[in-house]
């Protein structure tokens, strides 16, 4: 490691963090300043638990796509709550996020007043990786339009607000077109708002590939870069929106045919290419696969400290995929970016390296539950 030892942490952190009856997390808090906060324990204890749960402070469905009843601790009550303290330099904000037992749908709370989720994304973007994408560049477009919306979301504020319109005048043209309504005057409308939508959406996420191209380019790290493209199966959306909105309309017979809508942003994919080997991520091994994936996220909490908006970083079992070398450069560019990252790992040896640079807690299970009990470094 050649980063400061002086234990400073990130500017923007979470101070203070509480579950209740989240998954196995009866009761947890943890007391934070901002270092890397390491987490080991055996597999099923609980630690992606709590990284599930630090990730509800953002829009959507967290790192599981998890609904929001299936968050609730067996035998509780039915309902969840996760608090946080954000630290910020203009002072501290509170978030609360949770499920009511009488509720379907969870809620949100910012400094004590009702909020929508959109807000979180303009309060503090969280980015993570998880074991389950690693079969990213192998599965389907969904996983990868998803990942390039997470990235999205966190540099520009709109697009979770345009990501939200899209699907809801999506979803209600997709049922014209499977009911066989042919009013004209019901699909303009839808498609008129799909269009607005849509062009928000792929400028976005043209200005996320731009962005994360730029990210690794001013990069000194470990990790390769990868030449990314937003690519289409078939026709790409006009960028105009009027001429988008038309598009549409000349396409209703064709959808309607299909049962579904054929053209539009909900259709993307992106490709990647490991740049100094000419090679498609997809046809990588796994572990290089692993590295690209790793390289984008990091390029992604780069691009955004350099906006003076440090995010969160989850970062779930990956350590254990590192060799030595990557694991070190990893914990180099955390320490230097100055970011708040949650690692996870089933050992305390693996985050040796650290320090000074982190907390380190212990999580164990039991009839269960999770417990959490802070430790010394390793």
């Amino acid at each position: 490691m050649t980063a400061d030892v002086t234990g400073k942490g990130a500017a923007t952190h979470l101070s203070a963090l509480s579950l209740s009856e989240f998954r196995s997390h009866a009761r947890a808090r943890l007391l934070l300043d901002g270092r890397i906060v390491a987490l080991w324990g055996a597999n099923g204890a609980g630690k992606t638990n709590l990284l599930e749960a630090v990730s509800f402070l953002s829009p959507g469905r967290g790192l599981r796509g998890a609904g929001a009843a299936e968050l609730a601790r067996r035998g509780g009550s039915g309902g969840w709550r996760v608090a946080a303290i954000l630290e910020t330099p203009e002072g501290p904000r509170e978030i609360e996020t949770g499920l009511d037992p009488a509720e379907t749908s969870r809620r949100v709370r910012l400094d004590g007043k009702a909020a929508l989720q959109t807000d979180l994304a303009r309060l503090l973007p969280v980015l993570w990786l998880v074991p389950a994408m690693d079969r990213l560049w192998t599965e389907g477009a969904e996983g990868r339009r998803r990942f390039l919306d997470r990235a999205a979301m966190s540099l520009f504020p709109d697009h979770a607000e345009a990501a939200l319109a899209y699907e809801k005048a999506l979803r209600e043209r997709n049922r014209l077109l499977r009911d066989g309504v042919r009013d004209g005057h019901w699909y303009a409308v839808l498609e008129a708002q799909m269009a607005g939508a849509g062009t928000r959406l792929a400028r976005n996420r043209a200005g996320t590939v731009a962005v994360l191209a730029a990210a690794q380019a001013e990069a000194e790290t470990g990790f390769p870069a990868a030449a990314l493209a937003v690519t289409y199966p078939g026709e790409a959306p006009p960028e105009d929106e009027a001429a988008f909105a038309e598009a549409l309309a000349r396409g209703r017979r064709q959808d309607m045919a299909a049962g579904r809508s054929l053209l539009g942003p909900h259709r993307a994919d992106l490709e990647a290419v490991w740049a100094a080997k000419g090679v498609a991520a997809r046809d990588c091994s796994t572990g290089e696969q692993k590295a690209l994936l790793l390289s984008l996220v990091l390029a992604n909490a780069r691009a955004l400290a350099r906006r003076g908006r440090a995010p969160l970083l989850l970062l779930d079992e990956v350590a254990a995929h590192l060799d030595r070398h990557r694991r070190a450069a990893l914990y180099d560019e955390l320490v230097a970016l100055r970011l708040q990252a949650f690692l996870t790992g089933t050992e305390p040896a693996l985050f040796a390296e650290l320090g000074g640079m982190a907390q380190y807690w212990e999580a164990a299970e039991a009839g269960g539950t999770t417990t959490l009990t802070e430790r010394r470094p390793p």
